[in-house]
């Protein structure tokens, strides 16, 4: 009996899963820049690393609308499974395990449900690929004008997008979307809706309390108060306003409606702007590289 609880003990410490980052885990957020020895701060451009990570980041995560302004009505919900290939500039520093690629894959589940007066709650979970996070979306839609023969129809949606799974960090997007579309039926329970609009999105992020020092043993850090106490080569990464960081995001895209069946494609490009750099003094525009993505849905109208 005693061998075989050794033998069993074998078996779970050769087969129990074991705890690793993939290519895309945010685990090297010192990528950044480090803070200067003996001083708790961090230098112009590693903050500006950590903003112009941010803004991406966010421009990645709300990529995809995927559907026009016109709202379910009081009875419709949606289920939809979603994709979107959105690219990644090479120019922006992010903090993955592995090198990044030129582009990402963010499966998504979308669920939608009507309400009275024009309005539209929705949740989007999206995964990124090829790592342990997930962003997650509510979303408020209210369609001002919809379902008039000769106008379009025009909606407004409010959003909020967390980054979930990361750690060193807090990343989160809150956008006010402006879209117009108009149905036009081709037949019985058959239509085709063109939609497209704007998005303006505010980005808000702050970092935990960073250890520059890559070769510090645990015991040094072993302190249950404050584990970073009189360490020296540690920093906090400057935060990240959301009203001083807004993306604006140019969409278009058509929906197919076949009986329940839903079918739709998206392009949108999300432009940056500019963060200021100071350097010996002199402070210049950083241009932040527009994020661009491609996206589909699949799924039922009811």
């Amino acid at each position: 009996m005693r061998t075989f609880s050794r033998w069993m003990a074998l078996a779970v410490l050769v087969c129990g899963p074991a705890a690793y980052a993939d290519r895309n885990d945010f685990t090297q957020i010192t990528k950044f820049g480090k803070a200067e020895p003996g001083l708790d701060n961090i230098n112009s451009e590693a903050n500006a690393n950590f903003r112009a990570f941010a803004r991406t980041f966010a421009a990645v995560m709300t990529s995809a609308n995927l559907m026009p302004p016109e709202t379910l009505g009081h009875a419709g919900f949606a289920l939809n499974a979603e994709l979107s290939v959105v690219s990644l500039p090479s120019s922006v520093l992010l903090p993955t395990e592995r090198p990044q690629t030129g582009s990402l894959l963010l499966p998504s589940v979308h669920v939608r449900k009507g309400l009275p007066f024009s309005l539209e709650l929705g949740a989007r979970v999206g995964w990124i690929d090829r790592s342990s996070m997930f962003a997650t979306t509510g979303e408020l839609k209210w369609a001002v004008n919809e379902g008039f023969t000769w106008l379009p129809d025009i909606g407004v949606r409010l959003h909020v997008t967390r980054l979930m799974g990361n750690r060193d960090f807090d990343l989160t997007a809150t956008g006010l979307d402006l879209g117009v579309g108009k149905q036009f039926p081709l037949g019985g329970m058959v239509t085709l809706t063109p939609y497209g609009g704007i998005d303006f999105t505010g980005v808000m992020a702050s970092s935990d309390t960073i250890d520059f020092d890559q070769g510090r043993t645990l015991d040094s850090t072993l302190n249950p108060a404050n584990p970073y106490a009189g360490l020296d080569n540690t920093g906090v990464y400057t935060q990240v306003k959301m009203g001083e960081n807004i993306n604006t995001r140019f969409y278009g895209g058509v929906r197919f409606i076949g009986g329940a069946l839903q079918l739709g494609a998206e392009f949108s490009l999300s432009s940056q702007g500019t963060i200021p750099v100071t350097s010996s003094g002199v402070t210049t525009d950083r241009a932040l590289p527009a994020v661009v993505a491609f996206s589909t849905t699949l799924g039922l109208d009811f």
